[in-house]
């Protein structure tokens, strides 16, 4: 009986000497071709010897389809596009914000050829990289100066390192933040050579407790956003501008990291973040924050500031290892210039029209989508309320009103289902639960509506 299912395996010459197979060589390297015909041979040889499969399942186009997307993965990979189905939106594990079309127009039109990142066109001599970014991000918060590095630890790596290397930093007992990745900063404190002072408690810290601990060896009042966790009840925090008073009196630095970077007021839609400019507005001689999370950039750690703090930043040696490559700032400057001259940029920044987006539009979107996938026998889908979050170490806590795509099945645990869709390309990313596995609408791509339901479809038939 065997013998017989092998015989359906097809003949890779034929394959390559026949239209098929000239098909796929104007698409793929010749030894990609070869390399993927024959892996797909050898997996059907080894289905065949294991049992359990008929000469219905054997197919030439089933074999043609596999070969095709063995060669797709290839190319790719292991770095991969993904739909993203958990309803987080700036989800860390998926790359955090996506980027808007101008920006990867911005990337594509400098990273395919040559670009002045480093030429000063106006005086014929090399110039500096910062300048591409430094002047939209000036006029979008109103600080002095900026600069750009890697990512937000390495921005509060470089200020310690700056400007308080075997000096004291004080930071609030609440404020000891730990991030994704095990990122804690007292331990990038540590790193800089700065020393750690704590004042008050984990739920309640006042400007007094700042003053009484600033002592002769003190260099910077640093104050972190608690971006991913929230203490409410009985607590009390210090007035940001208080803060800058008293270090301007006592002659040291008052440095902000906000985390997220918001630059526009979305109190509207539930998120009561603190934006960029409230922080340069109060008087912080420095202010940070990530690129990729609410600004919705590239990754990369922004420091925004007083003019001669940054240009002792720009000299530390360190920056030499942080400073971004051309692509960075290609994306950066392109997603600033949306902030800065767009109509409306909750239209045009793919992670604010996320979150702003009305809830009966997300619903719409579910519907049309749960009526393209139709019914399929052993499987049911259907439509639920669910809640979606901003994530990122942003907002935490707040849930967005959204609407989910269930599916259920009497063949298939959740978990093996969510394994399928991973295994499809693109990859489908849902949240699992004990009454099926869920795609969160809101975080799907509207683009990407068409190519889920497909998806959905082949896996279920």
């Amino acid at each position: 009986m065997n013998e017989d299912l092998y015989r359906h395996i097809p003949a890779i010459d034929r394959l390559l000497d026949g239209d098929t197979g000239k098909k796929f060589l104007k698409r793929y390297p010749r030894k990609l071709t070869l390399e993927c015909l024959r892996e797909t041979a050898a997996r059907w040889r080894k289905m065949v010897r294991r049992g359990g499969v008929t000469g219905a399942d054997l197919s030439e186009r089933r074999f043609l389809e596999e070969t095709q997307s063995l060669a797709e993965e290839k190319l790719e990979r292991h770095f991969r596009p993904v739909i993203n189905g958990t309803g987080v939106i700036l989800n860390t594990n998926l790359g955090r914000a996506p980027l808007g079309d101008a920006a990867l127009i911005g990337l594509g039109r400098i990273s395919r050829g040559y670009s002045n990142l480093e030429f000063d066109l106006d005086r014929g001599e090399r110039g500096q990289r910062h300048v591409h970014v430094e002047e939209p991000l000036r006029k979008l918060t109103g600080a002095a100066s900026a600069l750009v590095v890697n990512n937000n630890a390495a921005a509060v790596l470089l200020i310690l390192d700056t400007f308080a290397k075997r000096k004291e930093v004080i930071v609030s007992r609440g404020e000891l933040i730990e991030i994704g990745g095990s990122f804690r900063l007292p331990d990038v404190l540590k790193k800089s050579g700065a020393k750690l002072v704590e004042v008050g408690t984990t739920n309640r810290t006042y400007v007094s407790d700042y003053e009484q601990a600033i002592g002769e060896k003190t260099a910077v009042l640093l104050k972190s956003h608690t971006s991913n966790y929230r203490v409410i009840g009985f607590v009390h925090r210090p007035d940001v501008t208080a803060l800058t008073r008293l270090a301007r009196k006592r002659k040291i630095m008052c440095v902000e990291d906000q985390g997220s970077g918001l630059l526009v007021d979305l109190s509207q839609y539930g998120l009561d973040e603190p934006t960029v400019q409230q922080g340069v507005r109060a008087g912080m001689d420095i202010v940070t924050f990530s690129g990729d999370k609410l600004l919705g950039g590239p990754q990369c750690g922004i420091i925004l500031g007083k003019a001669k703090h940054i240009n002792q930043l720009r000299s530390n040696p360190l920056m030499r290892a942080l400073r971004v490559d051309k692509m960075t700032l290609a994306a950066l400057s392109a997603t600033l210039s949306l902030y800065l001259y767009s109509d409306d940029p909750l239209k045009e920044i793919p992670h604010l029209r996320m979150i702003s987006e009305p809830e009966p539009v997300v619903r719409g979107r579910a519907r049309r989508a749960l009526k393209a996938v139709g019914d399929c026998s052993g499987y049911e889908v259907s439509l639920v309320k669910s809640s979606a979050a901003v994530g990122g170490g942003s907002c935490p806590g707040l849930l967005i009103p959204s609407w989910s795509l269930r599916i259920r099945s009497d063949r298939l645990s959740a978990s093996k289902l969510a394994r399928l869709l991973r295994d499809q390309t693109p990859p489908v990313i849902g949240t699992v639960s004990e009454d099926g596995l869920n795609i969160d609408m809101r975080t799907v791509l509207p683009g990407e509506t068409r190519t889920l339901t497909r998806t959905l479809s082949t896996v279920m038939a």
